[in-house]
């Protein structure tokens, strides 16, 4: 168990506060490779020995039965919250969503205070970001965003969206993350935030 005396080494310390990070924002831990990849590291191999040097200080746990399965120690044994999963949102094009009266379980470290609810993903816009087909979106409900964050919006009163928010002079930018596909530019007046994205939900055995 992690003590007060438990020290990390600087790499280590990179390595848990990048898994705590990515946890949050997609309700699920980064592959061996990502961690990779993200520090630099030479070998997958390196960054295991680096998550079971953490494993045995107590900041990370392994959840059993996951492929990703080692997550900040303070995020396990958290009782899971059940939110609406109100229907779709497109990683696309606007398009006009769909309502259903699913529920869905959800971690509960990733719902904090206000309301929020499940969107599913239809479209390929934000690939880039691991934002896939069929993925449950955690949406916090909110009128407001900051600049660069994951939001669902509200094009033209009708259609909704998932996109990064950049407010500019005199528009508003929607920005995918996919090359292939075009950002979204609409003005200011047409575009309403409904929520921030805080986490992600992906069922490996229904790719």
């Amino acid at each position: 168990m992690r003590t007060r005396n438990a020290r990390l080494t600087p790499k280590q310390r990179q390595i848990y506060e990048y898994v705590r990070s990515y946890t949050i924002e997609h309700g699920y831990a980064p592959s061996l490779m990502e961690i990779r990849d993200h520090l630099g590291l030479s070998a997958v191999s390196t960054v295991h020995e680096h998550l079971v040097n953490l494993e045995d200080k107590g900041f990370l746990k392994r959840e059993d039965h996951k492929a990703r399965s080692s997550v900040p120690a303070a995020m396990t044994g958290a009782p899971a919250v059940t939110l609406p999963l109100l229907g779709v949102v497109m990683a696309g094009p606007p398009t006009e969503s769909f309502v259903s009266e699913e529920t869905i379980s959800v971690p509960g470290h990733l719902v904090g205070r206000g309301v929020h609810y499940g969107l599913r993903v239809l479209g390929e816009s934000m690939r880039d970001e691991n934002i896939l087909p069929g993925d449950i979106l955690v949406v916090r409900q909110s009128n407001r965003a900051e600049r660069g964050e994951l939001v669902i919006a509200l094009v033209e009163q009708r259609e909704n969206t998932v996109k990064r928010y950049y407010p500019e002079r005199n528009h508003v930018r929607l920005q995918p993350s996919n090359r292939d596909v075009p950002p979204i530019r609409v003005p200011k007046h047409l575009v309403h935030i409904q929520g921030v994205v805080v986490g992600l939900l992906r069922d490996y055995r229904n790719p």
